[in-house]
This record gives C-alpha cells, structure tokens and sequence, in this order.
C-alpha cells in the first residue's frame, strides 16, 4: 500500500479505517502477520556503522602506534631488519586484539539494546495484548497510557485528556492537546492534533489510535538526522584514563629522548645501539594497551549486568553503582511480587472474604464462613461492577495460566469481578465506556462514565481511600440504600486493612443523566456514594528480603517509598527487613517540612508512605544534599524527575513507563529489588576489575622501564635487549590484563561501604605499590642476570633467564592482584579462573618457544636455559610473590583496624 500519512489528518474515522482495511476492535493476527511481511519491521533503519577496514585502521591511530611504526622505518635504514620485524609484530597484534575484543564490545552493547526494545498494547482478535512495537503494522490499534513512547504514526480512534509532548519532531517543548477529530488538510505537523506520531511522549491520558505509518515511513523515519546512534563505550573513568595515557606517553618521550641523549653524547654509545635502547624503554614503559582493556572490562561488566537482569542504559552509571549508599525503593513489584490479589472486600454493613489464587476468575466469596453471592447480597454486585467498569486492564487465560495485560491490581480487581459473577471473564460488557478521567498519582483516582442502551448512565471511581472518602457525601447501606458518610469507621477500617499488610482502594460511584456524556471532575467532587474498600495483597519476594540484608552488610541503606497506605507500608517494610519500621512519614507530613528539616527526616527515616512524585524528587534531593548517592527507582511518567535527579536513577522493565526508561540510567528487566543489588554489586566489581587492570599494568610497565633505565645511567649490559621487550609487550601486556577483565566478585564485595565517589584511582596507595612492585622488579631481575654472570654463563643465556624473570614476575602479580581486597593465598585464589590460566599457559608455552626453539633464539637473541636455573626463576617469582602478599596482608590489617567492615 503506498500511502501518504499527511492526509489522515483531515480524514473523517471511517474513511481512515476503510483506507486501511481494518476495524476499531483490531486486526487478526493471521492479518496482522501478512502485513508484517508485506510492510516490514517497524523500525528505523540502524546509523551507518563504521566499515571493518576503517575499523581495524583506526586502531593504528594512536600517538604510541605511530612512534612505532617511525621506529620501525628508522630502524629499517639501519639495517636492525630482525628488530624492525618485530616492532612491526607488536603494531599489528595490538591493533588485531584491539579490532577483535572492540568488535564483541559493540555486539555486546546492541545486543542489550536489543532487550531495551519498547512494548506496546495492542487489540488483536478483539483483545487487548502486548507485543515489541517491532511488530506493529498499519491497521493495527494501539492503546496509549501516560507515559508511554508512542510506537508509530497513529490516527486517533477515542482520546480522554491526551497530551503529547512533540519537541522531537516540532521543537515544541510544551505539550500538546491531541483530540480525535480531523483538522484542515493544510493543517503544519504541529498542529495535526487528530495524529500522534512515532517517537513522541504521552504525558498525560488515555487513547487508542490506528497506525497509519510504520517505521521509515513515519515522520520521524523521514528526517535522517534522527537516526538513533550507537553510543560510544566509554565512561568518565575510562576517558580519564585514557588521557591520562596520552600525557604518560609524552613523558615517557621525552624522558626517552633524554636517554637516547645521555647515552649518545654522554656514554657514547653507537645512535643504533641507543636508538634501540630507547624504543625498547618507550614500549615497555608505555601503557598502550591500558585504555584498550579498561574498554573491555567495561564491556565485561554490562553483559554481567543485564544477565543479571539490570540493563545499562547510560555507561557512566556502573561507575556511580560502585559508590551508592542509599537506595529508594517502590514497593509493588520491586519487593514484593506484584501478583495482586483480592482477599477483603468491606461495605458499610459487612466484612467478605474473597478465596483464590493468581488472576483467574475463580474463588469464593463468603460473609462470616457462610458463601455469598450477588443475588443475596447486592452489594457484591456493585463491587463487581465498579472493578471491572473502572479498569484498563485486560485478562487473558494461557494454556495453564490467566496473565494479565496491564496494571496488576487491576488485573486482580477484574479477577475479583469474575469470581462475583460467577467466572465471567468480561462482565457488564453491555456498558459502553463514553468518557474517563485517566488515573493520575497527582490526584490518586480514576473515573469512568458508562452507558447502557436501557437509558441508564454511571459514574465509577477507584483509588486512593482518602482521595475518594473525600469527594462522597453517602455511603451505600443495605439493597440499595444510603446513610450518611462514616468517616471515622472507614478511617479505621482502612488502618485495619493496612497494618495487615494489605494495600487498600476504595470504590464509589454515582447515576447520570442520559444525556451526560462527559466526565469531568466538577460530576464527582462532593457527590459520590462510596461502596466500600477493597483489600489487596501483594506478598513480599524471597529474594528481595535477602537483597534488603545484602545491601545493609554492604552500608547502603534501603528506604522505601511507597504511595500505600502508612500501615500497609510498615507491615510489608517489617517484612522485608527494613530498618526504623516504627517511623513513618507520609506525603502530608513531608509538605510541612522544611529542606532543611526534611534532609534530616530523609537520612533518619527508611519508609515512606502516601507519596506524590514531587515528593520522590524532595528525597533524592535531600538525600543527595547530605553528600549521600542515591539510587531511586521509579515507573511512572510523572517519576521521571526524581529518576534523573537521582545518582543512578531506575526504571522499571515490566510495568515502567517509556517516560521512565528514558529518564534512567538502568533498566530492570524483571522489576525486581534483587535486580538492584545485584547491579550494586556487578558495579563494584566493574570497578575493581578496573582498578585490578590498572594496579597490574603500571607497575610492570615501571618495572621494565626501571630494568632499562638503571643499567643505562649506571654503564651496565641490559639485562634485558630491546627487541626482547617488544616480545615481552607482544606476550603480556595485554594478554594478561585482559585475563582481568573477565574477574568474578572477590568474596568481601558486598561486606564494604560504599567508596567515595569522587575517589581517584591514582590513591597515594596505588602509587606506593607502583614503586613497591617496579622496585622489586629491578632487584630480581638484575639478581637473576648478576646470578647468571657469576655463573660464568654468557650474556645471552643471562639475558634470556632475565627475560624469563619479567615474564614469570607479572604472572605472579597477577595472581596477586586477582584479590586486592583479601588474601591471594588460597585454594579459590591460586584456582583461578578458565580465562586467568589460558592467558598462563599460552603465555608460558611462548616463553618456551622463545627460549628452546632455534628459530626464535636466532630472533631474540635467547639461549636454553637450564632446568635448575627455571627452577630459580620460579623461585625468585615465588619469593616476589611471597613479599608483596605480606606487604598486602598488613597493609589491610591496618585499614580493618582502622574502619571495621560491616558485620555479615
């Protein structure tokens, strides 16, 4: 079908619907699916990636590759035609390592965009469903809710109070009233108030709407600038560090072109001689593969993450994760298990038990242990009716199951109509909806009006007690009477239902005119007749309740913040583990503080209850303003402030809003509070990884420069040859610190407090082990070539057991630096991982290669070394080893006497 969508602006319902063959209760999916295939996927098309070519030549674009690759020309004219081979070697297997692991990197970040593909509901085969917005073909109907990402250019069907917000498209950032009737042909995008168009937000109604555009087609498809663009894999960290790199290596230059100096005019060596000196101590002491493998344990640690069901959405938050000292958690869904269920339902004059399990439409109803139906008590039946009148959701039976599309407690407050009505799965369908005051957390309630074809018509309410017991002027008492509003015994029914852990709503409801077709909120305020309350239960998760434990051994705490009832808060908040149970401060309460004030509540206090939004961004801010880092997690599209004002704001991935997801940093696949801790605890272990990686690679890198550097100023042989530096570097370097970046959680991960956020890595006591290491370094590998010459060997075997030294030297501190917060000298610790050891051997068979194989020995200049020196090797490795775990162990006895870690 070749159609224009700048036409069904001004096109009337009818003709919109017969242009595209289909219907207002949805296509089919055999339908559906036929159109799929003729029309596509309903995506943009993917930004231009980079060529493989361009890919792996920009991976020679690097000051240290090109020093390089000068060397090499230079050292081609002098005739050093081995040497020049081998710098060539390093150039091109660092660029090949770099091309391979930055290519899973990029996989593995569209990869996990992949998982952050936006829902949609939809009516297929006359129901309501959800499915990837990929699926979407023209014809389909969509229902849009507050919050949502609209998935497609969409003529409107039926809207109550939508507004769309459409800066992506107009540049207007105030949002804009949508309605369903057509507008003037020639009508500017910005005025097509009959279409929503793909990309833009719902801020604030309800809507269902016909697609008439997908993918490329639709208006944003259009304009190619706004083509969604692969985000860089990078972090504030790693850029630091990577600058830090760059000013490294100019040092580390000149420092070389002083030497090559020294040497030249001062020790008068041949400029050959001192010109290979030099590029050997330049690739040694540079760290060129650094930056590289901090890329790499970046891209490690979000695949970790999203196995663990939290989806990175912004890079910089696994930094931020690390250092989180509070988090703010909702209570549906994220500790407990959002399984709503209805089990109390009380009238003015009776108390009903409502038996059954999950969202099917079964169970019975009884009145003290007697059962109770609808026909003896009519109260049920406005119940029933209200439950499923005032209600967006929609239940669909599985082959073993009943699931529910949309809001779980409406889900359960249909199964609860169902089981009323005797199993009717859609009851009171005779009633047409004609109009609706979308639920809205600023006024707490929702409102339909319905009609029938008897001339009768009805205004439903559901929401928040105190929100409905405020607009009632009745209560509903025996058939079908009517007595005066009980406050007071409401009030305390409601503290009653709550402090037994169930959330609590209230229904009312009221007649209307025939002739009423518009609700507004002037037809309920002060006139409604409440019918009753209705409780629910939503049982805490096993797993939060271990999460909750985790964090508080770890020093973050964990406060709650929930828009139930004060009680029902506390008694799910003991539950949990939380701690200050006994304190509670509602949204009422939080208006009558002060900043100041409310920044000492925020810190004191753990559960909060009866919240607005505004109320969830004064707690980040308060939080934040006592120098604490806030995790906040968050749903709604009126969440999205306090989300990006948090530290590491998340949304949920089941029942969050695209607002939401948006405004967050992670997103939680699951909606699950053991989600967030284990995203806590991946951070810190990103984190360490990184400064494992950085920890292993500059010392060693110090302790070849030092080696060269020492026995150049003091007119000694090289222990060790440039060209068996280069090799060193082509063996190691990387090879070895990407081992690291695939390290699992030390054990203490979650027993330490949070670390300062603005901590550098550089600490005082990074330097001192870079000194410390580097240092020993030089001792062994010089006791090792001194050993040799005393032995009488020649300088090529002392120079090949010299080599070996380094090279056994940063396999022993890799070891140790595996577990930088604990004891290397363990079973789990010497283990290792498959990774650690295939670095190990590989690296080791090298070794021996280079050291027996006469081919090599001819490169490298290398002799075979006697089985008992090996031995010494290792030995001196070991003593290495030995010395620096020591230094560790007292070094971390003096911190835990200092600051004790947490208690288990």
């Amino acid at each position: 079908m070749n159609r224009q969508a700048a036409d069904y602006h001004a096109r009337s319902l009818d003709d919109v619907l017969a242009e595209l063959d289909a219907r207002s209760d949805g296509l089919s999916s055999e339908e559906a699916a036929r159109r799929l295939a003729r029309h596509g996927a309903n995506r943009l098309p993917e930004a231009p990636r980079r060529s493989v070519l361009l890919r792996f030549l920009l991976h020679f674009h690097n000051v240290l590759i090109y020093v390089l690759l000068a060397s090499a020309a230079i050292t081609v004219a002098l005739g050093h035609m081995v040497d020049a081979g081998v710098i060539l070697a390093v150039v091109i297997a660092n660029a090949i390592i770099g091309f391979i692991q930055e290519g899973r990197a990029e996989n593995a970040m569209a990869a996990i965009r992949g998982m952050l593909a936006p829902r949609t509901a939809v009516l297929r085969d006359g129901a309501r469903q959800s499915i990837d917005a990929i699926e979407l073909v023209p014809g389909d109907i969509v229902v849009l809710e507050a919050g949502d990402r609209v998935p497609a250019d969409l003529r409107l069907i039926d809207a109550r109070g939508l507004k769309a917000e459409e800066a992506i498209l107009t540049g207007e950032s105030v949002p804009v009233d949508k309605d369903v009737a057509p507008v003037v042909p020639d009508a500017p995008l910005g005025d097509r108030a009959s279409l929503v168009f793909s990309g833009t937000l719902v801020v604030a109604g309800v809507a269902r709407g016909i697609v008439v555009a997908t993918g490329v087609e639709t208006e944003i498809g259009r304009i190619s600038g706004m083509l969604a663009e692969v985000e860089s894999l990078t972090t504030p960290l790693v850029r630091q560090m990577d600058a830090f790199a760059r000013w490294l290596t100019l040092f580390i230059l000149l420092v070389s072109a002083g030497l090559l100096a020294f040497g030249t005019f001062v020790r008068h060596l041949p400029f050959d001689e001192m010109f290979m000196i030099v590029v050997g101590l330049a690739v040694a002491a540079i760290p060129e593969g650094l930056p590289a493998v901090l890329t790499i344990t970046l891209a490690v640690g979000v695949q970790a993450m999203a196995r663990r069901n939290a989806i990175v959405r912004r890079l910089p938050a696994i930094e931020t994760l690390g250092s989180v000292s509070v988090i703010c958690t909702d209570k549906t869904g994220t500790l407990t298990r959002n399984e709503m269920v209805v089990t109390t339902l009380l009238s003015a004059d009776s108390r009903f038990a409502v038996a059954g399990e999950g969202y099917a439409p079964e169970g019975a109803v009884q009145r003290e242990n007697e059962p109770a139906n609808a026909a003896g008590c009519p109260v049920l039946l406005e119940f029933a009716r209200a439950a499923a009148l005032c209600n967006d959701a929609a239940l669909r039976r599985t082959d073993d199951d009943w699931r529910v599309e949309g809001d779980p407690m409406e889900g359960a407050l249909l199964a609860l109509a169902g089981k009323i009505t005797d199993g009717a799965t859609a009851p009171f369908s005779s009633l047409a909806r004609t109009d609706s005051i979308p639920f809205d957390a600023a006024y707490r309630y929702m409102a339909v009006l319905h009609h029938d074809h008897a001339g009768h018509a009805f205004i439903h309410v559901k929401g928040a007690p105190e929100a409905i017991l405020a607009m009632c002027r009745n209560q509903r008492v025996g058939a079908d009477g009517a007595a005066p509003l009980d406050l007071h015994y409401w009030q305390e029914s409601v503290e009653q239902l709550a402090s037994a852990g169930q959330r609590v709503i209230a229904v009312a409801s009221r007649p209307a005119d025939q002739a009423h077709t518009v609700l507004n909120t002037t037809d309920i305020e002060g006139q409604l007749t409440l019918i009753g309350l209705v409780g629910l239960i939503d049982p805490p998760r096993a797993e939060a309740i271990e999460a909750v434990a985790e964090c508080h051994r770890a020093g973050i705490r964990v406060k709650m913040i929930t828009g139930d009832h004060g009680a029902t808060a506390r008694a799910i908040a003991a539950q949990i583990g939380l701690r200050n149970c006994d304190q509670v401060l509602t949204g009422a309460d939080l208006e009558n503080l002060s900043d100041a004030e409310l920044a000492t509540a925020a810190v004191e206090t753990d559960i909060f209850a009866r919240t607005s939004p505004a109320d969830k961004l004064r707690l980040v801010t308060a939080l934040q303003s006592r120098g604490l880092i806030v995790a906040m997690t968050g749903d709604g599209v009126n969440d999205a402030p306090a989300l990006k004002r948090a530290d590491a704001g998340t949304a949920m991935g089941l029942k969050g809003s695209e607002a939401a997801k948006e405004a967050s940093e992670l997103v939680l696949a699951d909606d699950n509070f053991a989600s967030i801790a284990a995203a806590v605890r991946e951070g810190r272990t990103v984190y360490d990884n990184i400064k494992k990686v950085i920890s292993w690679t500059l010392p060693t890198n110090a302790g070849e420069a030092l080696t060269i550097i020492v026995a150049l100023l003091a007119g000694m042989t090289l222990p060790v040859t440039a060209v068996q530096i280069l090799w060193i570097n082509l063996v190691t370097a990387v090879t070895l610190g990407i081992a690291l970046a695939f390290e699992p959680s030390e054990g203490g991960t979650m027993r330490r407090p949070p670390r300062a956020r603005n901590a550098p890595l550089l600490t005082g006591e990074l330097i001192w082990h870079i000194l410390l290491v580097s240092g020993l370094f030089v001792v062994a590998v010089f006791s090792v070539f001194a050993y040799a010459i005393d032995k009488g060997y020649p300088v090529a075997l002392a120079q090949t057991m010299a080599v070996n030294t380094l090279v056994v030297l940063e396999i022993f501190h890799l070891f140790f630096i595996r577990n930088i917060h604990g004891t290397s000298l363990t079973l789990a610790a010497v283990k290792g991982t498959p990774i650690v050891w295939f670095s190990v051997i590989s690296i080791t068979i090298a070794q021996f290669a280079m050291t027996y194989l006469p081919q090599l020995q001819s490169v490298f200049g290398t002799q075979p070394v006697p089985f008992t020196d090996g031995i010494v090797i290792v030995a001196v490795g070991a003593a290495f080893f030995v010395l620096i775990e020591i230094e560790k162990q007292m070094r971390l006895a003096f911190r835990k006497q200092a600051a004790p870690l947490p208690n288990d």
